[in-house]
């Protein structure tokens, strides 16, 4: 698909800077593009980001700990779960969470978790109630991975459907993932399990992507803390 079509598909994206034709972001999509080389928020995101997310680690760094042993202490197996996931200009990096389940999914088919898993460990339901088990995704945001907000990444596997589905969906790719973003503050967080709930959260990476600025992150990040206590979507 040539990137006029992506242009018209959403006139409101700065897609002229962002948006060229013909690079692969995977080999199973049926897209093709090419993204600019500087990510949305451009250097000023990225200095917030690493002052951020440093002081956090070091400030969390006893609890990180703690959370690390009680997971050896409960069942065998890592600590991290770690999952290839697509990054800026569609890059494949690997993700750190707190292990939450007893056994790893691995291989091209993803099953998101559901309600009530049995998969999940008892300190696993606690963590992934809380999103503490995003916390190592610090990591990810000082190596330069991720950024702490932007659209949410997904598993490869469902990176390559959601492709094929939706035309536009490449181009949430023009922002480093985040650790939280405008779906997720918006409630559109949890599984995609129908195009409706899809279609929702695409929206509101796109609208991110296209309203950025730092004043926007600082209030998604404002609003993520009290999600931690009250959100009943996450399991």
């Amino acid at each position: 698909m040539p990137a006029t079509s992506l242009v018209l598909a959403t006139p409101q994206l700065p897609a002229r800077q962002y948006v060229r034709p013909l690079r692969t972001l995977h080999r199973t999509a049926r897209l093709q593009y090419r993204i600019a080389p500087r990510p949305v928020g451009g250097a000023a995101k990225r200095v917030f980001d690493i002052a951020a997310a440093a002081t956090a680690l070091i400030a969390l760094s006893p609890v990180l700990v703690l959370i690390a042993f009680l997971i050896q202490l409960e069942s065998p197996g890592p600590v991290f779960f770690k999952q290839h996931r697509t990054g800026f200009r569609g890059r494949r990096f690997k993700i750190f969470k707190f292990r939450t389940m007893t056994v790893t999914e691995r291989g091209s088919c993803a099953v998101q978790a559901q309600r009530h898993d049995p998969r999940i460990t008892r300190l696993g339901n606690l963590l992934r109630r809380t999103s503490i088990d995003e916390l190592p995704q610090l990591i990810n945001v000082l190596r330069g991975d991720m950024s702490l907000v932007g659209p949410r990444p997904h598993a490869l596997a469902h990176d390559h459907a959601f492709c094929d589905a939706i035309g536009d969906y490449p181009l949430r790719f023009v922002a480093r993932p985040g650790i939280t973003g405008e779906a997720q503050v918006s409630g559109a967080r949890g599984p995609t399990d129908a195009p409706e709930k899809l279609e929702r959260r695409l929206q509101c990476d796109l609208r991110y992507v296209r309203d950025w600025s730092m004043q926007r992150d600082l209030s998604i990040l404002a609003r993520t803390l009290p999600l931690v206590v009250t959100d009943k979507v996450a399991f």
